[in-house]
């Protein structure tokens, strides 16, 4: 069988690690967790000038996934990756769903 990925954000690192742990039990072949932000240095900005719109439009706050509150993102902004063997990828779905994370 082949292999599918997953792409799951969530509001704490604890939830994503629980989920973790479910994937491993199930045999994922690989799951990482990430917290993201919207901060971008401006240096690099020179170099990507022609890519400003998909880096800003890529920053939490503007996806509706966060509110954006003082301080940085609130809302999903642990990201969760996760490739699984095609035979358990509806079972992984639906645990990730069933403790909140957003795909």
């Amino acid at each position: 069988m082949g292999e599918k990925n997953i792409l799951a954000y969530f509001k704490t690192p604890e939830e994503a690690e629980g989920v973790a742990r479910k994937l491993n039990s199930l045999r994922a072949i690989d799951v990482s967790i990430e917290r993201f932000s919207g901060s971008i240095d401006n240096s690099s900005l020179l170099d990507f000038s022609n890519s400003i719109g998909i880096l800003a439009a890529s920053d939490p706050t503007a996806s509706g996934m966060s509110h954006g509150g003082q301080g940085g993102p609130t809302g999903h902004d642990i990201l969760l990756t996760a490739v699984v063997d095609e035979s358990i990828h509806h079972q992984a779905l639906r645990i990730v769903e069933e403790t909140g994370g957003k795909i």
